[in-house]
Formats: structure tokens, C-alpha cells, sequence
């Protein structure tokens, strides 16, 4: 299988002048995904941009990865934390938990070239002037830093060593950025940040203590997007990861997780250059509610 191309800011798109229609986080809600895409109803070519969390949760992961996957280069999605629990569940690294739904994707015939698929996915993706991660970016990053570190992991994932690596991507230390950091500490940081961020104080010191919205934040904390001279304040950042959070659109901000799996909403919005022609197109998902919903 052709591992993905790593993009850059001089790389372009092969549609470069059709607009992205990005989704939120999937997460298994085949249905809602099959509806919202035929409701947009994208022109041919558009480029598909997906924020992660393919799967896991919903009642339809294994039809879900397999439409995607189907959808060829067209698809472009960047890895979250749920398809790298799959990735770790696959290896032995890590058990499943109550409420999965990969279970079917591990026993498919198949298993090993759609794990493979999913390996090579990236975890940063620049186009158009446009960012896209799972969770979020520290303050201190730029786009070129944020690629550039996307780029490490994403070598590390795919290669022939990677189980070993990303035994070593779960924890929550460390927690800020350092231009010193290296090997797996550095590779956690760069994997923590861009799968599992919301809150970090001024200073971009994370804190993963609380899941909840904006008024859960932990002391001293505010969501990552709101640090004062953020770096990647002056490019669109597209975003999943926060349900709690819910659909949350400003001029350079995109936020589209709004909670399919926990039976509310999914979203896809129309990239434009221009913010104020950017649609948003949205689904109900009541059917595809899961008791234990998803992170």
C-alpha cells in the first residue's frame, strides 16, 4: 500500500480550485456521514477533508473506514486519538474498552490492509491556507513547526518499529513545549497535542483533567485557540476532538465536532478562502446515539 504524501505549505492540492468540504468527527455514524455528503452534494473532485476519529463509537466503523478508503485520494483525512486506539488495540499495546466498536475492522478479512491504511494517514494537513489537525496546535507552533513535527510522527508511525513507538505515545508528560525535547518525549508531546488538547494555560502548559466545555475549564486554563498570540492565529485551523465544545466557527477557526456520537449533530462546512462564504451543512444524528458517546 502507497504510503500518503506528506504535505507542505508548497504543495498543492491536486483540486486546487475547488474548495475543501471538511466533517467533523465520524466516529463510526455511517448513516449521518451518507446523508450529510449527499446533502452537500460537493461538485465532482472536491477535496474531502475529515478531522478525524474515523471511527469507533458508532454502531458502523468497519462500513465507514471502508467508504472512506473508497473514496480514494479525494479523502483526506489526519489521524485522531480513536484510530490510534485502534492502531494500539491491533498491536497488543492496549485493550478494548467498554463501548468499542472496532471489533469488527480487527476481524474483518482484511484487517491488516485497512490497519495498514490507517497507519499511513497523516497527522497535520496544510492547504489553501488551511489547517487541519484532530485536536488542536500549542501556542509556540507555527504552521512550518506544526508540519514539521506532524512529519516526525508520521515517520514513526510508518515505520517497521512503530508498535514500539506508539506503545510509547500514552501519557500525559510532557506537557509544554521545548525545542530540546527528543525521541519519544518529543513524539508524545507532538501526539498529545495534535489528538487530545482542549485546555492549556498561557503559557501552553496542557492540562487534560477535563473533557467539558467551555466552562470547564481546569484553573488557570482557557481552550487552546484562545492563548494570546497564538501563532497559528493568522491561518484557518480546522479542528474535531471536542464535542463538548460543539460546531464553533470564527474567521480563522473551525471547530466541527457537534456531538453525532452522543445523538446530536454532524457537520460539514465549505471551505472558502473568503470566512464569509464558507456554508455550513448539517444532519441530525438522534439514531446514531451511544450511551457512552466518545472523546
Amino acid at each position: 500500500m502507497t504510503p500518503a504524501t506528506t504535505l507542505s505549505p508548497s504543495s498543492p492540492s491536486p483540486h486546487a480550485s475547488l474548495a475543501p468540504l471538511a466533517f467533523g468527527d465520524l466516529q463510526g455514524c455511517r448513516t449521518p456521514f451518507q446523508q450529510l455528503l449527499a446533502k452537500a452534494a460537493p461538485p465532482a473532485g472536491t477535496p474531502l477533508w475529515f478531522a478525524g476519529d474515523l471511527i469507533n463509537r458508532g454502531a458502523e466503523s468497519l462500513a465507514t473506514l471502508r467508504d472512506i478508503i473508497a473514496l480514494g485520494d479525494q479523502a483526506v483525512p489526519v489521524l485522531g486519538n480513536h484510530d490510534l486506539h485502534l492502531l494500539s488495540v491491533s498491536a497488543g499495546i492496549r485493550k478494548a474498552k467498554k463501548g468499542d466498536t472496532i471489533g469488527e475492522i480487527l476481524a474483518a478479512p482484511d484487517a491488516a490492509d485497512l490497519l495498514e491504511w490507517v497507519r499511513h494517514r497523516p497527522l497535520a494537513h496544510f492547504d489553501q491556507g488551511m489547517l487541519m489537525v484532530h485536536a488542536g496546535v500549542l501556542p509556540q507552533w507555527d504552521v512550518n513547526l506544526t508540519l514539521e513535527l506532524a512529519d516526525e510522527l508520521q515517520r514513526a508511525l510508518r515505520a517497521p518499529n512503530w508498535k514500539e513507538t506508539l506503545a510509547g505515545l500514552y501519557g500525559n508528560e510532557p506537557n509544554r513545549w521545548s525545542p530540546e525535547l527528543k525521541g519519544i518525549d518529543r513524539l508524545r508531546l507532538t501526539c498529545s497535542t495534535l489528538t487530545r488538547i482542549r485546555f492549556c494555560n498561557a503559557d501552553g502548559v496542557m492540562d487534560f483533567s477535563s473533557s467539558g466545555g467551555l466552562n470547564a475549564a481546569p484553573s488557570g486554563c482557557m481552550p487552546w485557540f484562545d492563548v494570546p498570540s497564538r501563532k497559528t492565529a493568522g491561518v484557518t485551523v480546522v479542528f474535531g476532538h471536542w464535542a463538548a465544545l460543539g460546531l464553533t466557527v470564527r474567521e480563522n477557526l473551525i471547530g466541527l465536532d457537534s456531538g453525532c456520537v452522543w445523538g446530536e449533530k454532524l457537520s460539514a462546512i465549505r471551505l472558502t478562502q473568503d470566512p464569509a462564504a464558507r456554508t455550513l451543512t448539517q444532519v441530525d444524528c438522534e439514531n446514531c446515539r451511544v450511551p457512552n458517546g466518545g472523546n
